[in-house]
């Protein structure tokens, strides 16, 4: 059964961090591109970032390039967000996602998701 599973959101003040990670089970981890999305209460799914099943290229949102990070580590099926300056409109469900196609930033470009995990950030 393929699975993904994201923890370490919480509660944090504006200009704090956060760091996100996502477990891989059921899948060939390696050859899979991911991609954080996110969706706060009202608003569709926005990109967040992407990296490659390589880990050589990496995408971000204009919202949060020179903010965040992802990294991924192939041996522990993992991959992370190292979320920094976080701002109260970071707030929202974050979600792992899985997928082989050639696009980026779309969420049809990905076919398995992670439950999420919830981020507020405080003014």
């Amino acid at each position: 059964q393929v699975q993904l599973v994201e923890s370490g959101g919480g509660l944090v003040q504006a200009g704090g961090s956060l760091r996100l990670s996502c477990a891989a089970s059921g899948l060939t981890f390696s050859i899979f591109n991911m991609a954080w999305f996110r969706q706060a209460p009202g608003k569709e799914r926005e990109f967040v970032a992407h990296i490659s099943w390589s880990a050589t290229g990496t995408d971000y949102a204009d919202s949060v390039k020179g903010r965040f990070t992802i990294s991924r580590d192939n041996a522990k099926n993992m991959i992370y967000l190292d979320m920094n300056g976080l701002k109260p409109e970071d707030t929202a469900v974050y979600c792992c996602a899985a997928g082989r196609r050639l696009g980026i930033g779309n969420p049809s470009d990905y076919d398995t998701w992670g439950q999420g995990t919830q981020v507020t950030v405080s003014s």
